[in-house]
């Protein structure tokens, strides 16, 4: 425990001597996948046992039923104008391994670029262009699980993501940047109840800023009271989130409860937990149905409830 404490205090310190730490960093990747997990009210690290658990769990691949599992999700926000996309393949292998790939797309597109509409004090509207900005993720994943000898009814399941993320706005910014997720479970041998630790960019994420801009459109972005962006070192810091759930069931009906604690160590938020040094998001979420094992059929019902914010006063 001293260990893993010393190490997560020297990531704390680098992220605070080697980058700019700001709060909602790469919060594109935290904004959920899945149809399940969204009408859960984005709990999901540690019932999600399928190709969404690439982004939920890494841990999660190895407990798949099926062999080869692919997820594609579109959704959008403010009426359309942001779109967000996401593609997962997951193959599983033997001795209870699985292995994923996942990528994630963020992106308003059709922003218009007015900075060269005045030239010489003549107005054209014909040099006014689009412009899109873009982020992008591709994560790498393995997940493994085994049995307790001493407890044979506790599965142990551990995992962890790569992160590749591209961040681009026009062809004036772009940035690269890497980071490590893991992730762990504890479950009963017949799924009735289970824990998680998810463990993200537990190393940091570090984006790399480029900014480039003409130097005409320098002098207009300082025309117009803008600050001229330099290239700069930007990190996302670790991110924690504790879960577990609880499942009954029979031959016809089945019923599954979860609860998740998402702690954050950007700074302060408004959320139910909020410090300086950490702050804390509350997610609940409930199902139950109907189902026909030798049909494979299954009718679920969803709800959820997150995001709980402090009334200011």
């Amino acid at each position: 425990m001293k260990k893993i404490i010393f190490f997560f205090t020297c990531v704390l310190l680098a992220n605070a001597a080697f980058g700019q730490t700001r709060k909602y960093v790469n919060e594109f990747m935290h904004l959920g996948v899945g149809g399940r997990q969204l009408g859960m009210g984005k709990a999901g690290i540690a019932s999600t046992n399928d190709v969404y658990a690439t982004y939920w769990n890494p841990a999660g691949l190895s407990h798949m039923k099926d062999n080869l599992q692919v997820g594609f999700m579109h959704n959008f926000y403010f009426q359309s104008i942001a779109n967000f996309d996401y593609l997962a393949l997951a193959v599983k292998g033997e001795n209870d391994n699985a292995f994923g790939f996942s990528m994630l797309r963020f992106g308003v597109d059709g922003i218009l670029n007015t900075l060269d509409l005045i030239r010489n004090g003549e107005i054209n509207y014909n040099r006014v262009t689009e412009f899109s900005a873009v982020d992008y993720a591709f994560m790498p994943s393995y997940g493994k699980k085994t049995r307790l000898i001493r407890h044979p009814d506790i599965v142990v399941s551990w995992g962890g993501s790569g992160k590749i993320v591209h961040r681009k706005v026009g062809d004036f910014a772009r940035a690269w940047g890497f980071g490590l997720d893991a992730g762990f479970r504890i479950d009963d041998y017949n799924n009735r109840w289970g824990l998680a630790l998810v463990m993200r960019d537990i190393t940091g994420t570090y984006n790399n800023w480029r900014f480039q801009f003409t130097n005409a459109q320098k002098d207009i972005l300082a025309q117009t009271g803008n600050i001229i962006p330099v290239s700069s070192l930007e990190v996302a810091t670790p991110r924690f989130s504790l879960g577990g759930y609880s499942k009954l069931e029979n031959e016809k009906f089945f019923g599954l409860a979860e609860c998740n604690l998402d702690l954050t160590t950007d700074g302060k938020r408004n959320t139910l937990i909020s410090s300086s040094f950490i702050s804390g998001d509350v997610r609940i979420g409930v199902e139950g149905g109907i189902k026909n094992e030798e049909k494979k059929f299954k009718l679920s019902l969803r709800a959820g409830l997150y995001n709980f914010q402090r009334e200011l006063k």
